[in-house]
């Protein structure tokens, strides 16, 4: 889905389906880095009404500047990120990479 790599500059989809969802809203919308992949896996948003979770779904972790996720808004240094573990159904490639 996508074709992520360690490395690639992504946006998290600006969502906000109903139901259970893994996403933080606090990085919907915002532009990170990918910076590890764990591996695939059933998605968790399926597993939790009892489905199979299939197809599996890459889960990435991607870091965030903080300024990025805040806005500015807040006490952090300029250099302080924050990381989140996305699976690949909620990135969208930057194509400008």
């Amino acid at each position: 889905m996508g074709g992520f790599k360690v490395g690639d500059r992504i946006r998290v989809a600006q969502a906000s389906p109903p139901g259970h969802v893994r996403t933080p809203q606090f990085v919907r919308g915002k532009t990170g880095v990918i910076i590890r992949h764990f591996g695939a896996f059933p998605n968790p948003e399926r597993l939790a009404y009892g489905m199979s979770g299939l197809p599996k779904l890459d889960l990435f972790q991607v870091k965030f500047d903080l300024d990025q996720v805040w806005d500015g808004n807040g006490k952090y240094g300029p250099h302080d990120t924050v990381t989140a573990d996305l699976y690949e159904n909620w990135l969208e490639p930057i194509e400008d990479q």
